[in-house]
């Protein structure tokens, strides 16, 4: 949907600045690292745009560049007084009077909106404060639709330039949601906002994951009574049921090629994990032991799957080839692991644990070592979910309460909600970046 949209209305431009020229400001890969500090001043209205727009705009962008965890972001109305009513891009000669506002990078822009076409330009350019030299700036110009879209772009456009990879605040998140009438399908923008109801059959829908192309979402319901699996559209159109095999057809996993799916099913009274074709067809059944197999997730690339079986009398993690070969145990530590997520990166899995009868997320590395717990505290935490560059995990959470989604990066740092609902949520997934 997105992608037709910007084939006819959406421009990017290169002003200044290349990413060869960009020195990397944060190396987000450390095991910690302190946040930048960027300075927003105010951004300008071009002509007549009304400056609610131009507001608009700079919440969205400051709101993105805080959630990712890198930077502390300095607004406009916490800047000295000589400060705060300068606005738009300013003069390279003059970035000495923004030392006083306590950043080392300047993040500032300007917004053109067209009332009539629908259409709108937004321009921004980064500066070192330190050095007194410009970054990069780029403008983006498309219809009035694409406002988030955009400015998350340009959020993404920001951190590739100070941390050397590229943002995820493009990417969108799916999740159930418990409503008077069974669980349905929604989709999220990575800032919680743009919520979206993909489903609306009334029946219980679970487990949604995105189609590799980022065109569909599938999902496990009970609309015909047997948990089958089905693909969706993003608007809510064209459902197909692809796996109805008798029994369970639970938690599709993608291989990397998109050529395969592995997932749980309970064909022969107990479940096991089968990888099938992508058109639902041809079944092959990879587990062979004694207990019930769970939750498939594959390697990044499309070697192994980890998996969870409770042949050794309690869930635990276990990891195996492809072809269900060479199957070996990961956790060891505590009697309840499930959940796992094989992150893009391949270098860890995380997982849900048990401990002190509270569910934790954890991380551990693919031959089992190096376990690390991530939350702690009060509720349970549940269903943890990597983004598809590696540095964040989406994760249900009871800690307020009803169960909601919740995304923290890779360390566990900055754990905070993602949307302002009452609760009711669990099983997130995240979608590749939409470009």
């Amino acid at each position: 949907m997105i992608r037709r949209t910007l084939f006819f209305g959406l421009l990017f431009s290169l002003i200044f600045g290349t990413l060869a020229e960009a020195r990397v400001y944060l190396d987000i890969n450390a095991p910690t690292f302190t946040q930048i500090p960027i300075v927003l001043p105010k951004w300008k209205s071009i002509e007549k745009t009304p400056p609610a727009f131009a507001a608009k705009v700079y919440e969205i962008l400051s709101n993105d560049l805080t959630l990712s965890g890198f930077f502390r972001v300095i607004d406009h109305r916490r800047l000295p007084a000589s400060l705060q009513q300068k606005e738009g891009i300013p003069d390279q000669l003059l970035l000495q009077e923004w030392e006083s506002a306590g950043g080392e990078i300047l993040l500032a822009g300007e917004a053109f909106l067209d009332p009539e076409a629908r259409s709108l330009r937004l321009k921004f350019h980064l500066f070192d404060l330190v050095e007194r030299k410009h970054l990069a700036g780029k403008q983006y110009e498309g219809s009035l639709s694409l406002l988030r879209y955009l400015v998350h772009r340009m959020a993404d456009e920001t951190i590739l330039h100070l941390t050397g990879e590229r943002g995820v605040h493009t990417t969108r998140i799916a999740y159930t949601l418990a409503q008077e009438k069974g669980k349905e399908i929604f989709v999220a923008d990575f800032d919680g906002a743009d919520v979206k109801q993909i489903t609306q059959n009334q029946s219980i829908n679970l487990s949604p994951a995105w189609t590799p192309d980022n065109k569909r979402i599938a999902f496990t319901s009970y609309l015909k009574r047997n948990p089958d699996l089905y693909l969706i559209d993003l608007d809510g159109t064209n459902l197909l049921r692809f796996s109805s095999f008798p029994g369970l057809n639970l938690s599709p996993s993608w291989s990397s090629n998109g050529k395969k799916i592995a997932l749980m099913m309970g064909m022969e009274g107990k479940s096991e994990i089968f990888i099938l074709d992508t058109d639902g067809k041809n079944p092959k059944k990879l587990t062979k032991g004694h207990g019930n197999e769970a939750s498939p997730s594959w390697s990044p690339d499309g070697q192994r799957i980890v998996f969870v079986s409770d042949r050794s009398g309690t869930p635990q993690i276990y990891v195996m080839n492809a072809d269900g070969s060479n199957v070996k145990r990961l956790t060891f530590e505590g009697n309840y692991n499930t959940n796992p997520s094989w992150s893009p990166k391949g270098d860890r899995i995380a997982l849900c644990g048990r401990v002190e009868g509270r569910y934790e997320i954890f991380t551990i590395a693919p031959d089992g070592s190096g376990l690390q717990r991530l939350t702690s505290g009060s509720g349970n935490n549940e269903n943890p979910k990597w983004s598809p560059d590696g540095r964040y995990l989406a994760f249900s959470s009871t800690r307020t309460g009803g169960s909601k989604i919740f995304i923290m990066n890779a360390n566990g740092s900055n754990q905070r909600p993602l949307t302002s609902s009452k609760g009711g949520e669990s099983s997130p997934a995240c979608s590749k970046r939409f470009e």
